[in-house]
């Protein structure tokens, strides 16, 4: 695009290619020969369209291990991005932010657009989670962390009072925008890779699947205890902190197999009956691929999964986070057929063109 002066790129950090890398991508497309600033970067594991950008990390890059272990670096940040310096003459920012990184220093007359995955929620909302997990590093960690946590938190809060124009991922994001940082963001939906996955053209078998981090917020183990209690498979792909819990909590009836490169996972989508989204998330790309798949979902009924399912259509929801209520959604799901097509369409209303083209539009109108 053009019309905007010199532009530099920022994301939280660059270590692998989730679903805020994604994002990143497509708005790099936009901007090809924009920088990118981050805290902490790992090339090697990045799409070659990101490697393509010049990528400028925070000082915590020279520390080792710091790509690999940078949450545990949380009283960090605040000062490895005061230290972050945009080194080009920029006219226009766009951080990609689900962490502190919007704090970067702006040169005064340039503008500032942050797309928003969602404000940080080890530092809002899910401290209690973040406390308790691996990532902290024990007693020794947990300490640290409840003396640093408030610290990081107002830095994030003035981080957020500089962005000149906020974008959220979701209408769940909007509200917690709203509720943390005290403004109001337009939405513009994150993008789906769906040439990545087709639909289905085969009846499903007999089996529903997970894909998620193994991590005590995404509340795995209500899908796992429902299947156990069921005797019904489910083959879960993913690897996390709450690996071994999981694991004794199953039967034989469930199926770990780790992490898993996209052919694996697209296969299993393509095979499986459904997916079994039991967490709260902001957005939830996952929910899409399964549809891009031809393959419902079966999801807790709270986060942005809201604004992608159709009820009835693409999917069901259940209303508490318990086996119980998982359970008689599936008791549904029996009764039910879904439609491949109908699913696979419903997807492509958030496909990567649409999302470029939404946030070219967003900056025309706002920024140019």
């Amino acid at each position: 695009m053009s019309g905007f002066g010199n532009v530099a790129l920022a994301h939280h950090w660059l270590v692998g290619m989730r679903g805020g890398e994604k994002v990143l991508e497509q708005i790099a497309q936009l901007f090809p020969g924009a920088p990118i600033y981050t805290l902490v970067a790992e090339p090697q594991r990045l799409s070659p369209a990101l490697r393509r950008h010049a990528i400028h990390p925070s000082p915590l890059q020279r520390l080792p291990g710091a790509a690999r272990h940078y949450k545990k670096l949380l009283p960090l940040f605040p000062a490895a991005v005061g230290a972050l310096r945009v080194r080009e003459p920029v006219d226009l920012v766009i951080s990609s932010d689900a962490s502190v990184i919007k704090g970067l220093a702006v040169p005064g007359h340039a503008r500032h657009v942050c797309y928003c995955h969602s404000p940080p929620r080890y530092l809002w909302d899910l401290q209690e989670d973040y406390r308790q997990s691996s990532e902290v590093g024990g007693a020794a960690g947990r300490f640290v962390f409840n003396r640093v946590a408030p610290y990081v938190r107002d830095f994030d809060r003035r981080a957020a009072a500089r962005v000149t124009h906020f974008i959220a991922n979701s209408s769940f994001v909007r509200g917690r925008i709203r509720t943390y940082y005290g403004v109001d963001a337009e939405i513009i939906h994150p993008p789906v890779a769906l040439d990545a996955f087709t639909k289905a053209s085969a009846p499903p078998e007999d089996f529903d699947l997970v894909v998620s981090q193994l991590v005590p917020y995404k509340r795995i183990d209500v899908a796992v205890a429902a299947y156990t209690q069921l005797g019904r498979k489910l083959v879960v792909i993913g690897e996390g902190s709450e690996r071994a819990r999981l694991g004794a909590l199953a039967g034989p009836s469930v199926t770990f197999l780790g992490a898993q490169p996209g052919e694996v996972l697209q296969d299993h989508f393509r095979r499986g009956r459904a997916l079994i989204f039991p967490g709260v998330e902001d957005f939830g790309i996952t929910p899409l691929e399964a549809m891009a798949s031809g393959r419902p979902v079966i999801a807790y009924r709270a986060g942005g999964v809201v604004e992608t399912v159709v009820d009835g259509s693409t999917g069901l929801f259940f209303d508490e986070q318990t086996p119980e209520s998982l359970a008689g959604a599936l008791a549904r799901l029996d009764a039910m057929s879904f439609d491949p097509a109908a699913c696979r369409a419903q997807a492509e209303r958030f496909g990567p063109d649409r999302f470029r083209a939404e946030f070219g539009t967003y900056l025309e109108r706002h920024v140019r």
